[in-house]
């Protein structure tokens, strides 16, 4: 049994099938089939049912995934102890950042880590934050930017902790307040989020506590597209204030959100409890902890 063989059949597993598996690898499909049956082979036992164009896992296919993820982990963080005796000359960062706020908050950061390390290699993903912390307890990533999250899998370094913001069409009745409330807006359709967003969550439980259930107006995880179904009077959307004064224009009123105080935008960077950390990685969190953000 064969490293590579194992990353072929878990990228099967992940990405859905041995096309989009090549696609990641950067090899044929047929490699990554012969690498798959090669591993069935050495092992002695089916792991994948094949039904039409659908895979399962076997039970021992289960196993052998578990398995698997954990010893690739463990692979790269040798990888990553072995890239520190180079005191950063060399090794890479697997980063996870918020889609929402991305580019107010960490584009400057980004610039700036790359000035202090450019031999470092920066493996990016954008995502929720349930992706984010998909991707983090997966080995996928080492850090991640995402909502605090309360789970004991992660540890994590607290970086900001924003207000929301209510984005309003300009003909909406409250648009001439300085500021709204939630329990204002219960008539008005919401603009959510992608499913992967944990604030939908938070704002659905924060109008279900206040009697009410937001209609839903539509969804997306581009802040700009949400802006402009607001400028079309499709409904309004909350978005933390950084972001939020970055998309006002015509059509659109920006509120402060009065109440509830405890509904805010707070980005952490998480990682696995118990995780070892890279020094490319200790050195973006020391990078955010010199931030004001951060305080």
């Amino acid at each position: 049994m064969e490293l590579k063989q194992l990353r072929s059949f878990i990228e099967v597993i992940h990405r859905g099938g041995f096309t989009q598996a090549s696609h990641t690898l950067h090899i044929s499909q047929s490699a990554v089939s012969k690498q798959v049956a090669q591993l069935e082979q050495d092992l002695g036992v089916p792991l994948l049912e094949r039904q039409g164009s659908q895979l399962h896992l076997t039970a021992a296919g289960k196993i052998v995934l578990e398995r698997g993820e954990t010893m690739l982990r463990l692979r790269q963080e040798l990888q990553n102890e072995l890239d520190d005796l180079s005191q950063l000359a060399r090794g890479e960062l697997r980063l996870g950042l918020p889609l929402l706020g991305s580019d107010a908050l960490f584009a400057r950061l980004f610039a700036e880590y790359r000035r202090r390390y450019p031999n470092i290699t920066i493996h990016l993903l954008e995502g929720g934050s349930r992706s984010v912390e998909q991707a983090v307890l997966s080995g996928e990533l080492e850090l991640g930017g995402s909502l605090t999250p309360n789970d004991p899998a992660f540890a994590f370094q607290p970086f900001c902790n924003e207000a929301l913001d209510a984005l309003l069409p300009i003909d909406h009745p409250l648009a001439g307040a300085a500021q709204v409330s939630l329990a204002q807006l219960a008539d008005t359709p919401f603009l959510l989020y992608q499913r992967s967003f944990v604030l939908n969550d938070r704002l659905l439980s924060a109008c279900q506590q206040l009697g009410f259930t937001p209609r839903e107006g539509g969804r997306s995880g581009q802040a700009d597209f949400l802006a402009a179904l607001v400028a079309a009077g499709q409904g309004v959307v909350l978005l933390p204030s950084v972001v939020a004064r970055g998309l006002e224009r015509p059509g659109v009123v920006r509120l402060t959100l009065s109440e509830p105080t405890d509904l805010r935008w707070d980005i952490a960077f998480i990682w696995r409890q118990g995780a070892y950390l890279s020094r490319a990685a200790q050195a973006w969190l020391q990078l955010l902890r010199e931030q004001p953000q951060a305080a």
